[in-house]
């Protein structure tokens, strides 16, 4: 504990954000630096619980007190090797995870918690800034090879941990480059590349080979696609990492019209058009001068609502059927549980009008076979044999002009074809079923993350990585060093 009375004489601090006239006009984080004395007392704010609920409502099991204590001491190497001990992309978290850990702090019982999120990813910054970060060649090579399909966060974690073990582990990609979502979904205004692709050349110098623009499926269909029994046949273990990249949709009247478009439609477009010299017009779907309309309150709506801004719509509606949630803890959600509360991300200091309790009726034909516009109404929310109901509010039926639709409904599973090709056994909901060990239905083939969990965390997808990892490496030698952040899947 740094400072006994940290709690008592600092209030909870963030960094600023860029002025959203000036941020709009880039794709650069939102985020100004933080400077390392304010960041000190942010970090003085822990208490060192007795209990540290923050480390149990980390996924990862981070050690959130130890390196908040070495912050605020100034021994920042050592607090990025606790930091590391746990999570192996803390750049990654601390940019993206809604920090669960925030919410399990003992001073959220009744006043602001710590900055963990803040103090993590200065942590990191700071080690590579100063050169801490370098590759961790395994000592020893055991002859196996581990075949790891989908290179997003939890692929590349149970890489990470497999090749540090000694396994040679290549990671295969159907897109042109590694990195999942974090490459192609998350936009740069919330995570700038450059971090994604310093961590692969650790990985690669490390003795991790990539393997991009591949697809593995039923067959080898030519140049670009592997037969997925083949490749299992050729390695002694292999780990599904896919993601759940199926989308929901909304089958109403009018979804076939032009101009609707699932949100993973749009967002690999805007990141691979950040590196053209006009982000805009480089990108196949643009909101430029249109009335846009969201379909989906979550992380992705917010993240197609900032990347719309930047392509300088009309205006912007966001629709969330739920009820608006209220702006302090409810009962139904107590500490330390993950509180119901209305958030307000940097997209939507930006603009755009939220709406909730409405729900999407028909999308309107403008003639040509394009929307034009919607009709939605406004509902109410019951519960039936405990799973919400929305009931339409009589009278309550309106017409919204839009030339751009974007549903961020979420994602119900993995494709298919890969579960398919391997004849592995699926759940209900559509993921790939598994072990309490992370071992599918066949033998030696292994499945984290979302493909496996559905729909999740990015500490999460860390910490299955990890775990499964632990799982192959027992298999293949009998015994595993590496780290357990998860009992079971």
């Amino acid at each position: 504990m740094g400072k006994p009375t940290g709690f008592l004489e600092f209030g909870r601090e963030l960094p600023t954000r860029r002025p959203v006239p000036v941020r709009l006009r880039d794709w650069r984080e939102v985020y100004e630096p933080f400077q390392s004395d304010r960041l000190r007392n942010q970090a003085s704010r822990c208490m060192d619980c007795g209990i540290p609920f923050c480390n149990d409502g980390c996924p990862l099991g981070n050690l959130i007190p130890d390196w908040n204590d070495l912050v605020y001491k100034d021994e920042w190497r050592a607090a990025i090797e606790r930091l590391h001990a746990t999570n192996n992309f803390p750049e990654f978290t601390g940019r993206l995870c809604p920090a669960p850990c925030e919410a399990a702090c003992v001073l959220a019982i009744n006043s602001d918690p710590v900055t963990i999120k803040q103090v993590e990813v200065t942590i990191v910054d700071r080690a590579w800034d100063e050169g801490w970060v370098t590759p961790v060649p395994p000592s020893r090579a055991t002859g196996k090879r581990v075949a790891v399909i989908g290179s997003g966060p939890a692929g590349l974690a149970a890489a990470q941990q497999l090749t540090r073990a000694g396994h040679s582990v290549t990671v295969y990609e159907r897109a042109d480059a590694p990195g999942g979502l974090l490459r192609y979904g998350i936009p740069e205004f919330k995570m700038e590349k450059r971090h994604l692709d310093r961590r692969i050349a650790q990985m690669e110098a490390e003795g991790t080979a990539f393997v991009s623009g591949v697809s593995i499926g039923a067959a080898e269909a030519g140049e670009g696609t592997r037969a997925a029994s083949a490749l299992a046949a050729e390695h002694d273990a292999m780990v599904i990492a896919v993601g759940a990249t199926v989308p929901r949709d909304l089958s109403i009247p009018g979804r076939g019209l032009a101009g609707i478009h699932h949100a993973m439609e749009l967002l690999p477009f805007a990141n691979r058009a950040v590196a053209a010299e006009d982000p805009v017009a480089a990108c196949e779907i643009t909101a430029a001068g249109k009335n846009v309309v969201i379909i989906g309150g979550g992380d992705t709506g917010a993240d197609c609502l900032g990347t719309v801004h930047r392509h300088g719509a009309r205006s912007v509606k966001q629709f969330e059927i739920m009820p608006r949630p209220p702006d302090s803890r409810d009962p139904s959600t107590p500490w330390p549980t993950w509180p119901l509360v209305f958030r307000t991300s940097s997209a939507h200091e930006e603009g755009g009008d939220r709406v909730f309790a409405v729900n999407t009726l028909e999308f309107l034909d403008d003639g040509s076979g394009h929307v034009r516009g919607l009709r939605a109404c406004e509902v109410t929310m019951t519960s039936v044999d405990g799973r919400p109901s929305f009931e339409p509010v009589e009278g309550s039926e309106f017409e919204l002009p839009c030339e751009l639709v974007l549903l961020a409904l979420g994602f119900s599973g993995p494709e298919p074809e890969l579960a398919s090709a391997l004849e592995l056994e699926m759940t209900p909901r559509g993921t790939i079923a598994r072990r309490s060990d992370y071992q599918t239905s066949r033998p030696g083939v292994y499945v984290c993350g979302d493909a496996g969990r559905g729909q999740s965390l990015i500490v999460w997808a860390i910490a299955e990585g990890r775990s499964a990892a632990l799982h192959v490496d027992r298999l293949l030698t009998g015994d595993s060093l590496l780290p357990a952040p998860l009992p079971s899947a």
